[in-house]
């Protein structure tokens, strides 16, 4: 694998970037997998936008936007050396600074926003994943690059599978061998060792199936 496409697919593979594809999937192409979405989204908009478009940009700016700029301010105020966060010490305080911002966004959804109840629940499985993740790291460097794409292969599979949506089936092989490509990237790129990619992988696929199954 060459090493700029190893670094390209990283990057634009981040896990942050895993709740807003989650999503986006199930919004436009399994729609029928969160109960009320079709019904409010024909009847409410958010200013110039579908009830849709509203939702999928608010969890983008919440999961993705808002944790990326607190990750830079920390690097700016050089509580941590490097953006790519390689070493523990540097994954630390991102990660704890992460998983409060995951489960704000959970809450919120869970309180606020009760008419999808599958969204509260996929977000909170989320947040319990960056909440291991985080205290692992304590401890040892698991792959958040595996956790992240394994748990969006196991919502959606799990989903898929649940509801009999047979729409998902693409995206979930897309999405599978996206996940391939992504784990021999970080293992070219020599950020995690086999070992912490298949920990990584585990982890994510028993949050996202377990709460797939027995919640959703």
């Amino acid at each position: 694998m060459n090493t700029r496409f190893a670094q390209i697919l990283s990057a634009l593979l981040h896990p942050l970037a895993m709740p807003t594809i989650i999503f986006a999937v199930l919004f436009y192409i399994g729609p029928e997998s969160i109960h009320n979405l079709e019904l409010f989204n024909g009847t409410s908009r958010v200013g110039m936008m579908s009830l849709k478009l509203g939702l999928l940009l608010l969890i983008f700016l919440q999961t993705f936007i808002l944790p990326v700029f607190c990750i830079y301010a920390l690097h700016r105020f050089k509580i941590i050396k490097d953006l790519k966060m390689e070493t523990l010490a540097d994954r630390r305080v991102p990660y704890l600074v992460t998983v409060a911002i995951y489960t704000f966004v959970a809450v919120f959804f869970t309180f606020k926003l009760r008419q999808f109840p599958e969204v509260s629940l996929i977000l909170t499985s989320i947040a319990f994943s960056i909440s291991a993740v985080s205290f692992i790291s304590l401890f040892w460097k698991i792959s958040a690059h595996a956790v992240g794409v394994s748990g969006t292969v196991g919502a959606l599979a799990g989903i898929g599978a649940k509801f009999g949506i047979e729409q998902l089936f693409f995206p979930i092989l897309i999405a599978i061998l996206v996940a391939g490509y992504l784990m021999a990237a970080r293992l070219h790129l020599n950020a995690h060792t086999p070992a912490q990619i298949i920990a990584g992988t585990a982890l994510g696929l028993a949050v996202s199936l377990s709460v797939v199954i027995f919640f959703i």
